[in-house]
């Protein structure tokens, strides 16, 4: 069945898959390099071709992936297949991929907008995480944490509304112009609670000195949880991993063994 040939051409061969890795690692490398003016104009119509070399190739992967999408899922009619691959988180990604190449062609845009549409170009890593074992891993674990972290972001939301609220009470007439509001109070509080402490908004009073002091303490805190939760998720995973692959199984009585 040709369909089928196909399906495992695009999905399990492996010179395809690492040709495509490759051309997403220099699509990236391109979007880069273009960036600086002096090589762009050198190299303009080096760029140009290489994009269109690049979204005819994303452009025929999608249409065969679409095309095979009913080999992929087990049940549903082909166009309910195919309209949940379309959906799916990959088949998203690779619609984003050549989408900025079309839509210029399609509808006139600014030049604010185009700009807007080549930085989606970007969004062509993503397609990586098919063909990366190293992403799927990670992908997983923060899936197989995600009601931990939900938990700990949770908290950490709490204690940006609190300080943030705190602040703007304790500040507000000292400075002003600084904290005019809680949403300004706001930035300050991401920017203490992350140690980042960019210095443009800070605390004059005694008061909301010693207040800031104990939100930059907990701000540790609250930064270790999460990565202490995906830490231990990832170890736990590789160990999974690692007992998958060393364990044997007895060809005669299917008894499994280390």
């Amino acid at each position: 069945m040709f369909k089928k040939k196909v399906y495992d051409f695009i999905n399990s061969n492996l010179w395809f898959q690492k040709f495509i890795y490759t051309l997403i690692i220099f699509n990236v490398l391109s979007l880069i390099l273009a960036s600086y003016k002096e090589i762009f104009a050198q190299f303009q119509s080096f760029f140009e071709i290489f994009e269109f070399f690049s979204v005819t190739i994303f452009s025929i992967e999608y249409v065969l992936r679409f095309w095979t999408a009913d080999l992929n899922f087990e049940k549903g009619t082909g166009f309910s297949k195919r309209f949940k691959f379309s959906l799916s988180t990959y088949g998203l990604i690779d619609l984003i991929a050549i989408l900025p190449f079309y839509l210029p062609l399609i509808f006139p845009f600014d030049l604010r907008v185009l700009r807007i549409l080549r930085l989606f170009r970007l969004l062509r890593i993503f397609k990586l995480g098919r063909l990366s074992k190293s992403l799927q891993t990670i992908v997983s674990v923060l899936k197989d944490s995600r009601s931990e972290l939900s938990l700990t972001l949770f908290v950490a939301f709490i204690l940006l509304i609190l300080s943030s609220t705190l602040m703007f009470y304790v500040e507000n007439d000292a400075q002003p112009d600084k904290f005019e509001n809680i949403g300004q109070s706001l930035w300050w509080s991401v920017a203490t609670l992350t140690t980042v402490g960019y210095g443009d908004i800070y605390p004059i009073t005694p008061l909301g000195k010693l207040l800031s002091s104990i939100i930059a303490i907990i701000g540790i805190g609250v930064l270790a949880l999460p990565t202490g939760i995906i830490s231990s998720a990832f170890i736990n995973r590789l160990q999974m991993d690692k007992e998958t692959t060393n364990e044997c199984k007895c060809p005669n009585c299917g008894t499994k063994f280390n």
